[in-house]
C-alpha cells in the first residue's frame, strides 16, 4: 500500500467529480476500422491511422528486414552512433518528396517541437501561436521561457495586431540558453498546426507565410494531421495551400498518425538543421528513433508517395464526404471539417461521455475529447474517417449516432 499525499488523491477525485477523469483501455488487435477492445468487438472511429497503413503487409515486412539488418534498438542517440543508414536514408527520401534541403528525426512529434522551438526561442523572444495549436507547441515555449502570445483562432487580423504590438517593444536578448549569445534582437516566432487535432480544419498558410515575412518572422508549422492525406502527392496543408520550402521554414510532421508507424521528423534548411543540431535538447540527448522503425517508415513513405498511396487519399476523400452527406441529415452540431477530423461538439464533458458510451453498447467505438485537451464547454466525439472504412461502416455509425442522440432526447 503506498502512502499518496493527500493532495494527489484530492486532485483525482475532483477530476473524476468533472466527468474529466482519464484511463487507458487495451487493445487487443492490429490497428482496424474492427478492433478488440476488452475482449469485446467494434468498429472503431477514433484512430489516426488515416490512410490504413499502420498494418499494411509491405510495412510489416520492412520492419522485420529492417531489424534483422540494423537490430531493434539504435542504442544511442543520433549524435553517438545511434544515426544509422536507414535513418540517413529514410531524411534524404523525406527531404526529397518535400523539398527540403535537410530532415532531421525526433523519437516523436512532441520532442520534436519542444526541440525547435526550445532552441529557436529565449526570455525575450516573441512566440505567436494559434490559440488551439497542439500541448506540444505551447510546452516549447513554456520549455524556452520565451514570451508566449496567442491569437484567435485562425484569425489573421488577431496574428497581426500582437505581433505588430510585441515587435515594436521588443528587446535585444542576451539569453544564450537557446544559443544566441549575441545582442542581435532574435526573431520571432510564428506558430501553427497545419491540421488542427480536435477541430479539423486548415490554417491559412499562404497567409500566415505573408505576413511572417512582413514582419521578419519564422512560420513554423506542425502538419502532423495533413502529411500524407492531403493533397494529389500527400504533401499535407503546403500542397493545398501552395507554398513552398522557401514560404515555410520549418515544418513538422510525425509518423504515428496517416504514415501508420511512429516518430516524427523536421524539414528545414542547412543552416537551420545545423542550428538545431547544436541547441535542440530533445534531438541530442535523446536515443534515436528504431532503425527497425525507420525502415518501416520508408516503406510507409514509398506507398504514400505511389499510385496505391493516391488511390487511399481519394478513397479517405470520399468517406469524408459521405460522412458528411450523412451527417449533417441528423440534429448534431458538426465542426466546420473537410479533413479526416470530424469533431460532433456537444458541449458538456458529462453527456460526451454518456454518448461514447452508449455508442460502445451498440459496437461504435468512438472517445469522448473533454477539457483540458479542449476549451471548456467544447466536449465532442472526435470521429476520425480512414480510408479503410466502408461506406457501410459510415452509415452503421450514423445510423447508431442517430439512434443514441434520440435516446438522449
Amino acid at each position: 500500500m503506498t502512502n499518496t499525499p493527500s493532495w494527489i488523491k484530492a486532485a483525482i477525485a475532483e477530476r473524476k467529480q468533472q466527468s474529466l477523469f482519464r484511463k487507458t483501455v487495451v487493445m487487443e488487435s492490429a490497428q482496424s476500422p474492427s478492433v478488440r477492445v476488452d475482449d469485446s468487438d467494434y468498429l472503431a472511429f477514433c484512430s489516426n491511422d488515416y490512410l490504413g497503413l499502420a498494418n499494411h503487409p509491405d510495412l510489416v515486412k520492412a520492419l522485420h528486414q529492417s531489424a534483422l539488418e540494423y537490430g531493434v534498438g539504435s542504442g544511442a542517440s543520433h549524435l553517438v552512433n545511434g544515426h544509422s543508414r536507414v535513418h540517413q536514408l529514410l531524411e534524404e527520401e523525406l527531404a526529397d518528396w518535400l523539398g527540403y534541403e535537410r530532415v532531421m528525426l525526433f523519437s516523436t512529434g512532441y520532442m520534436a517541437n519542444l526541440g525547435v522551438i526550445s532552441a529557436l526561442a529565449g526570455k525575450n523572444t516573441l512566440v505567436l501561436q494559434d490559440k488551439l495549436n497542439h500541448a506540444s507547441l505551447l510546452d516549447g515555449a513554456k520549455l524556452a521561457e520565451a514570451s508566449l502570445r496567442r491569437y484567435l483562432h485562425n484569425d489573421l487580423a488577431s496574428a497581426e495586431r500582437l505581433l505588430s504590438k510585441e515587435m515594436s517593444r521588443a528587446k535585444p536578448s542576451n539569453d544564450s540558453s537557446s544559443g544566441n549569445s549575441s545582442n542581435e534582437k532574435q526573431s520571432p516566432l510564428l506558430v501553427t498546426d497545419g491540421v488542427f487535432s480536435m477541430d479539423g480544419d486548415i490554417a491559412p498558410l499562404k497567409k500566415l507565410s505573408t505576413l511572417a515575412q512582413k514582419y521578419s518572422s519564422i512560420l513554423m508549422v506542425d502538419d502532423a494531421h495533413g502529411l500524407a492525406c492531403i493533397g494529389k502527392e500527400g504533401k499535407g496543408v503546403m500542397e493545398l495551400e501552395g507554398v513552398t520550402s522557401h514560404d515555410l521554414p520549418l515544418l513538422v510532421g510525425t509518423f504515428g498518425k496517416a504514415f501508420g508507424t511512429s516518430g516524427a521528423f523536421v524539414a528545414t534548411s542547412n543552416d537551420m538543421a545545423d542550428y538545431l543540431t547544436q541547441f535542440a535538447r530533445p534531438y541530442i540527448y535523446t536515443t534515436a528513433m528504431s532503425p527497425a522503425m525507420a525502415g518501416a517508415t520508408r516503406a510507409s513513405l514509398a506507398l504514400i508517395r505511389s499510385a496505391e498511396g493516391q488511390e487511399r487519399r481519394e478513397k479517405l476523400a470520399k468517406n469524408i464526404a459521405f460522412f458528411r452527406e450523412k451527417a449533417n441529415q441528423l440534429p448534431i452540431s458538426l465542426g466546420d471539417s473537410q479533413t479526416a477530423i470530424q469533431p460532433v461538439i456537444v458541449g458538456d464533458s458529462e453527456y460526451a461521455l454518456l454518448l461514447s458510451q452508449q455508442l460502445k453498447q451498440r459496437g461504435i467505438w468512438c472517445t469522448a475529447i473533454r477539457p483540458p485537451t479542449v476549451p471548456n464547454a467544447g466536449a465532442r466525439l472526435r470521429i476520425t474517417l480512414s480510408a479503410r472504412h466502408t461506406q457501410q461502416q459510415i452509415c452503421q455509425l450514423t445510423q447508431t449516432l442517430s439512434k443514441v442522440m434520440d435516446k438522449r432526447g
